[in-house]
């Protein structure tokens, strides 16, 4: 199920169009990054990139770089319609967690993860220092470097909500390690517009709507998968003047219906997955079970047919969260339930 975004870029062309502030320039190198409590040198831009994960991906498409990328991994979601073609000219391992193996044989000299489970101290894929000790140079999204103190599951929790300052800086840093940083200059000025451009067009003064934000279960009677109170969806629902009804600190929380039903929600965003691991990763399946099950279609927002469909992969700290947004803004708009 597609639904288009209120302020969606139409185009690579109009990425560059958009004038870099002053300041950006060519990379000096040898380059040495902070990145996730790790300092990393990178001596030349690479030539060679694999990108873990579809953020690192969209990102570097994104700046222009598919000539310089070597492979790329875990898409829960298909590519934004307007990188289809330069993500075809590259590699495509697997839309789920590549081997150690497989990445190796593409002979890369950089690697590039979104998420920890594909590049972090606990991964089945591969740890940072699996690559760096046969000199491939790293980098793992600044969204995910999380605390793992108090949940015991590999992506951790945030204690204070996520906002697009850490997706700028990611973006800074990659196009500073590819030696393009006007690029990322530009690309980051544009999310800020559309950023700004929202808020502004959700009323101020509107209702406090409470969200629930379902990306997927194994099946109808497992726990599901949320987003948690200070993840990316926390962000969204104070975007559009509302809150996360989850209170979990965990970035990606499990609870069962009968706690999830009492939250009461006014408004459940189920995400759209086209990884088809699970049947409930299809938003028709969610709605379906929401809207049959005796117990599920009492709550609120399903007697109030306030069920809207967003990207999964918004749901994860990504480029795709402010498309996310806007997919919301715009249902909501159409069930007035916001101004």
């Amino acid at each position: 199920m597609q639904i288009k975004s209120l302020f969606i870029v139409s185009s690579l062309s109009a990425l560059a169009a958009i004038a870099a502030p002053a300041g950006a320039g060519a990379t000096y190198y040898p380059l040495t990054l902070s990145n996730c409590g790790v300092e990393v040198t990178y001596d030349n831009p690479p030539e060679r990139a694999i990108a873990l994960g579809q953020n690192s991906a969209e990102i570097m498409l994104l700046l222009g770089l598919e000539d310089k990328m070597a492979g790329t991994a875990f898409w829960p979601n298909n590519v934004l319609p307007e990188l289809a073609d330069a993500n075809a000219a590259v590699k495509l391992l697997t839309v789920e967690f590549p081997t150690f193996e497989s990445i190796l044989a593409e002979q890369p000299d950089f690697v590039a993860a979104a998420l920890p489970t594909l590049m972090g101290p606990d991964s089945n894929v591969a740890k940072r220092e699996d690559f760096e000790n046969i000199g491939i140079t790293t980098y793992l999204s600044p969204n995910t470097c999380l605390s793992t103190a108090q949940v015991h599951d590999a992506y951790g929790s945030r204690d204070a909500l996520w906002n697009m300052d850490l997706l700028y800086r990611e973006i800074d840093q990659l196009s500073q390690i590819f030696d393009v940083e006007e690029r990322g200059q530009a690309l980051i000025e544009s999310f800020r517009a559309r950023e700004a451009a929202l808020r502004s067009a959700v009323a101020a003064g509107g209702r406090d709507l409470s969200y629930v934000f379902w990306f997927s279960s194994p099946e109808p009677t497992a726990d599901a998968y949320l987003g948690g109170k200070n993840a990316a969806s926390g962000y969204i629902a104070e975007l559009l003047g509302g809150h996360n009804a989850v209170t979990a600190d965990a970035e990606w929380p499990t609870l069962g219906w009968e706690g999830i039903i009492a939250l009461e929600p006014d408004v459940i965003v189920v995400a759209s997955l086209d990884r088809n691991r699970w049947e409930l990763d299809k938003p028709e399946a969610k709605i379906e079970f929401l809207t049959t099950d005796p117990a599920t279609s009492q709550m609120p927002a399903v007697r109030n047919h306030a069920i809207v469909v967003m990207d999964g992969q918004a749901m994860n700290p990504t480029i795709r969260t402010i498309y996310g947004a806007e997919q919301i803004a715009t249902q909501l708009k159409e069930l007035g339930l916001i101004r």
